[in-house]
């Protein structure tokens, strides 16, 4: 095994393990929420206010500020020494600080006079209320994404991976200890959005002791690199744009989850004669975020983890003009895509139900709201390859300096997203808006790998070509034998037995398809389980 490919394979088992204690401890959260409020309007008007600064961390945090940050970073610290990236470091963060914050206030000023300007309904009150208040955790989390990319440069990627967790572990405690001791679900809401701020400050103090453990503390000379700041600046627009496609897509599921949902007075959509039914019902835009979050679960652990790991990599080829090596590496991030994205969006379309009641069929969350949110899951998940394929495939185009082709891609995605979504709520509900999200992100992804190849030469089809084939073949092999248990296995309504009705076929249907994996030769999931070639012979790089 080469060095590329085995440094990759291990950090990448490092931040897929950390990603894993996250999610778990996300779907703990998410179920919390469920069983306190149930998929009503407090919830949904929850789930679509923390949409905004999730949104900005995963854009700016953790995509399109890394990306422009990073080449620039390991430029600075392999030609000019950590003094100089230590520099840019600061310089970054206190410019980002300034402009964030500035970005705060307007946004405050601007929600909070809309209740001078219209009469707003009592949902869109709570809503008002709940997006000002938790939209100053971008500044937080932002500034600690930031941070933990200078990390990730540094070759530390385990406590950048593990920040994530902290604020779970503090949203879990709020609803465990705190939020029951207000009667009202709304009171309940805003006491948790607090805790939610309190947590993005520990996320964010947590990387940077690291970084200050690591000789990269405060520069007083940080004004040295405001030029290099505005190299960053003007890289990160087309970024934004290009990478936030899905995230976007999915946050506009939710706005028209919320705005098509019927109202509590059964009103008409509009307020003229023969004027249709709203298409959807309360809680759909619950069971979307529900649903998203169940889909991130592999998309986190395995696609956030491996673009995490590869974009150093790819980067550093492309500054040194190692095109085939870049060509190889872009190769091995789209098999192992294959590999195990296949799979896992098989799996979330058979197990989207199962998992929906074990985890989320609680207290005020309804049988009703669990089958709609296992639609959710199923949806979206049949587009989880996707989504991981276009995270390495769109840091290809950044590593070579191409920020434009993948934003041009990404917009004509996004157009397409919003036609489909206002096309499918009218004869599927909210499942259309999921699975407009699933079909745009198959034709981005493929659009994406094609033009590609104009800029780093053709990607080694025939290795992507039999891994798809073995995966295809292991991949059915996986789902008989998955459909068959859960044909067999009863839904009692406790929770050892739910837990048995999904743990035994997830179970039996991911040995099934390692075993076919070994017996295909299809050696990519061993790659990411041990790191190593055995038990399959022949590993080709």
């Amino acid at each position: 095994m080469n060095e590329s490919l085995q440094n990759v394979s291990k950090n990448l088992r490092i931040v897929s393990l950390c990603t894993i204690g996250s999610r778990i401890l996300g779907l703990m959260r998410d179920q919390a929420m469920g069983v306190l409020f149930g998929a009503g309007p407090v919830m949904d008007a929850f789930t679509v206010a923390f949409r905004l600064p999730n949104l900005a961390r995963v854009l700016l945090g953790e995509g399109a500020l890394t990306t422009a940050f990073l080449p620039v970073f390991v430029s600075d610290l392999r030609e000019r020494g950590s003094e100089s990236a230590a520099r840019v470091t600061w310089a970054v963060f206190l410019s980002l600080a300034a402009f964030l914050c500035s970005m705060i206030v307007l946004f405050e000023g601007a929600v909070w006079s809309l209740g001078l300007v219209t009469q707003l309904s009592p949902e869109a009150t709570l809503l008002r209320n709940l997006s000002a208040l938790l939209m100053p955790y971008v500044v937080l989390i932002c500034l600690a994404a930031q941070l933990g990319a200078v990390l990730n440069a540094l070759g530390k990627f385990v406590w950048p991976a593990l920040v994530p967790s902290i604020l779970n572990l503090v949203w879990l405690l709020s609803l465990w200890l705190l939020a029951p001791l207000w009667q009202d679900e709304v009171n309940q809401a805003y006491v948790v959005g607090v805790c939610v701020l309190i947590g993005g400050g520990l996320q964010l103090l947590f990387p940077l002791f690291i970084l200050y453990s690591n000789g990269f503390g405060f520069r007083s000379d940080w004004r040295l690199a405001i030029g290099r700041v505005w190299k960053i600046a003007t890289d990160m627009l087309p970024v934004i744009i290009g990478m936030s496609i899905t995230q976007l897509n999915a946050v506009l599921d939710s706005f028209i989850a919320w705005g098509f949902t019927q109202p509590a007075d059964l009103s008409l959509l509009m307020p003229l004669p023969g004027s249709p039914k709203y298409p959807l019902l309360a809680g759909t835009a619950t069971a979307l975020y529900l649903g998203q979050r169940l889909y991130q679960f592999p998309l986190g652990v395995f696609g956030v983890a491996l673009g995490t790991v590869l974009f150093p990599l790819l980067t550093s080829h492309a500054q040194r003009g190692e095109t085939d090596k870049l060509r190889a590496d872009l190769s091995l991030g789209v098999r192992l895509v294959i590999a195990i994205g296949v799979p896992a969006s098989v799996g979330l379309i058979l197990i989207g139900h199962p998992l929906a009641t074990l985890f989320f069929e609680y207290g005020k969350f309804n049988a009703d709201d669990a089958r709609q949110t296992g639609d959710m899951i199923a949806a979206y998940g049949s587009g989880v390859w996707a989504y991981c394929g276009l995270l390495i495939l769109q840091r290809g185009f950044y590593a070579i300096g191409d920020r434009l082709t993948p934003m041009y891609i990404g917009l004509a995605a996004m157009f397409a997203n919003l036609i489909l979504n206002l096309t499918l709520i009218w004869p599927l509900g909210g499942r259309g808006l999921a699975l407009a999200t699933a079909l745009v992100a198959a034709g981005q992804c493929a659009a994406t790998a094609l033009v590609l190849q104009r800029y780093v030469g053709r990607l080694l089809w025939g290795e992507i070509g039999w891994t798809t084939l073995k995966t295809i073949l292991a991949t059915v092999v996986m789902s008989v034998t998955c459909q068959i248990l859960l044909n067999l296995l009863d839904s009692p309504g406790l929770l050892f037995g739910r837990a048995i009705r999904l743990g035994v076929p997830l179970t039996a249907g991911g040995i099934a398809f390692l075993l076919s994996a070994r017996l295909l030769g299809l050696v990519e999931p061993w790659l990411v389980i041990a790191g190593k070639r055995s038990p399959v012979p022949n590993l080709e790089s």
